[in-house]
């Protein structure tokens, strides 16, 4: 019965990081607060080792802050870091987007019009898990067509750093990302035009960026 393997460590781990960089990114655990592996364990349903080894990964990228024989904290959103994050994400998108373009087809097109579709409604309607969902969507597509491994591990280490400011921003009613601009990336995408398509996006991330440096911790 291949279905009733045993559930490998690593995929604990992964659920457990997964679980708790969610939650720090969504606010459901607030900069500043201390996390504690046993209760944290507990409501996931799992041992500690593996929460213990998704705090480790969670400090290395940002998201928590330790002490040693102290405490572990989320850290705060400090400026700084997310204009640092943003650049580098930024980045990475311009150069998945010049190698995606000319592989894009109809059906990528039509995907990213869709995503942004859906977050246009998103944004007016105030529900920021579906902006951002949709936002993801629109960006994972030239991501995966870039087909650039070490693109798409970077950009997911460092845009949970963003979220967190831009979760902030959508929350105090704002918006930080415009339709506007994801149409005429799009566009772009659409007439094969990988200069344009790039000059947009590094447009995008630069706003990101220019958001941080309004940003008060």
């Amino acid at each position: 019965m291949e279905a009733l393997r045993p559930v490998r460590r690593t995929l604990l781990r992964d659920r457990a990081y997964e679980a708790i960089r969610d939650a720090i990114v969504a606010g459901e655990i607030e900069p500043g607060a201390v996390v504690r592996d046993a209760e944290l364990a507990e409501r996931l349903g799992l041992s500690r080792a593996p929460v213990r080894e998704a705090f480790a990964r969670l400090v290395d990228e940002g998201l928590l802050e330790t002490k040693p024989q102290s405490y572990t904290r989320v850290t705060p959103v400090v400026a700084a870091d997310v204009r640092d994050a943003a650049a580098v994400v930024g980045a990475m998108h311009e150069l998945v987007t010049r190698v995606a373009v000319p592989r894009l087809r109809d059906a990528d097109v039509d995907a990213m019009r869709a995503a942004n579709d859906r977050f246009a409604a998103a944004v007016r309607a105030g529900d920021v898990d579906a902006a951002l969902g949709a936002d993801d969507a629109l960006h994972d597509v030239l991501v995966r067509m870039s087909g650039n491994r070490a693109a798409a591990a970077t950009v997911t280490r460092y845009t949970p750093l963003i979220r967190r400011l831009e979760r902030r921003r959508f929350g105090e009613g704002g918006s930080c990302r415009s339709a506007g601009l994801h149409e005429r990336l799009i566009d772009a995408c659409a007439e094969g035009d990988a200069e344009e398509a790039v000059r947009v996006t590094a447009e995008i991330w630069r706003g990101l960026e220019e958001l941080a440096d309004e940003d008060t911790d």
